[in-house]
């Protein structure tokens, strides 16, 4: 058998990332253990327009088909102002041609979903518990959860999100990790037939200054709400819906609809907006993947696309390296450029992403018909969300253990 010796790997976080990674290391032979703080699935979430190397990893990993059956076909994004009116547009077809691929909206859930599906039970995936203390030998990594059990593995993975645990207790605590972007965002979803029909089959943004809200028509009545707000506090609010509510009621159109209908503060994603920053992704039998050392930020719109691509990456290396202290090295090497470059572009972005002049405002509008341009779209994509990448596409493929 080729590559690292399959042992046992435990898996912190049953989100995207960790999920992504469950599936490939247990294609290639390791005995996993997911285990997960919260006690089921997280209803909560919000739309993903799911491309580049995450759509790519997708696709080998044999969920192109369930992605596209559960996601939303929609034309466009569109500024609107506070009376409904289009002020700029991008086609999202255009959009994905642009950058070289393709495209698929689905509901955060939804892809995790997939993902789960994708797992087969002999993946043991523990809800209600996380890990409290690790410690690493240099043979074996010890993670004691909460309620005292000891998991013994060859290998720990952090894919618990940009508050991990996991790098916490190994790496130290977040504030060294984090860098605030200087905003908050929030999700929710809510039925109701007025503001469905004002959003089906486009992706609408309101046309603002300082706060914005995204709507998304979904089946029925149901409409997906997503927000972002200026921020300086890194501190989060105790009610997160009435958070939204002070922060985006001015926005005017269907706005003010959408905050009355807003769900209870248990059923709002709620969240500021970081980057995580790290000199390495691991240390010793431990090794961070996803938001855990990633985050792009949604400003980069590619968290959840990074976080397959990442763990894709993540589990292919390994299958090919003698060694896990190679295979996360090789790991390392071929995914942080892309990383990187996505952070970059991130931050270049938080200017005209949410405008805070009415100059800015005017170019953003500009910024979004010029994509109708032939030569100009991928010129504008690529400054929305990197250069594309091909180093899902360029890693061959491994002979695997037999499933």
């Amino acid at each position: 058998m080729n590559g690292v010796r399959r042992g046992r790997v435990v898996i912190v976080g049953a989100g995207i990332a960790g999920l992504s990674l469950a599936q490939r290391l247990d294609q290639h032979g390791w005995r996993v253990v997911v285990v997960e703080r919260a006690p089921g699935p997280r209803p909560q979430g919000y739309m993903i327009d799911f491309f580049g190397p995450g759509y790519d990893a997708a696709e080998r990993m044999g969920l192109g088909p369930r992605l596209r059956e559960l996601g939303h076909h929609f034309t466009e994004a569109s500024l609107v102002d506070e009376h409904g009116r289009e002020r700029a547009s991008i086609s999202f077809a255009r959009f994905a041609e642009a950058l070289g691929g393709e495209l698929v909206s689905i509901m955060r859930p939804d892809l995790e979903r997939a993902l789960r599906e994708s797992l087969p039970d002999r993946v043991e995936v523990r809800h209600s518990t996380s890990p409290e203390a690790v410690t690493d030998d240099g043979r074996v990594v010890r993670v004691r959860l909460t309620g005292g059990e000891v998991l013994e593995a060859d290998l720990l993975v952090g894919a618990d999100g940009v508050h991990s645990t996991v790098r916490r207790l190994v790496f130290g605590e977040e504030e060294g990790y984090l860098r605030h972007l200087g905003f908050h965002t929030g999700a929710f979803t809510f039925e109701d037939a007025r503001v469905h029909a004002a959003t089906r089959g486009s992706f609408r943004l309101t046309d603002s200054l300082g706060a914005q809200m995204g709507l998304y028509a979904l089946e029925g009545d149901r409409v997906a709400a997503f927000t972002v707000h200026r921020s300086r506090d890194t501190r989060l609010p105790g009610d997160p819906r009435e958070a939204l509510r002070a922060a985006c009621s001015g926005l005017g159109w269907v706005v003010p609809r959408a905050l009355e209908l807003c769900p209870e503060p248990e059923r709002v994603y709620y969240d500021h907006v970081a980057q995580v920053e790290m000199e390495r992704w691991s240390r010793g039998r431990t090794v961070l993947v996803g938001d855990a050392c990633q985050a792009v930020s949604l400003l980069a719109g590619q968290g959840a696309s990074m976080g397959v691509g990442g763990s894709f990456v993540l589990g292919e290396e390994l299958a090919r390296a003698r060694s896990v202290g190679e295979g996360l090295e090789r790991y390392e090497r071929r995914w942080r450029p892309v990383v990187e470059e996505r952070q970059r572009v991130a931050r270049r972005g938080t200017s005209w992403f949410l405008p805070t002049t009415s100059g800015r405002l005017r170019l953003r509008r500009l910024f979004l018909r010029w994509s109708a341009l032939p030569g100009v779209d991928r010129w504008v994509a690529t400054s929305l969300s990197g250069k594309p990448s091909r180093v899902v596409k360029d890693l061959g493929p491994v002979a695997s253990p037999g499933s």
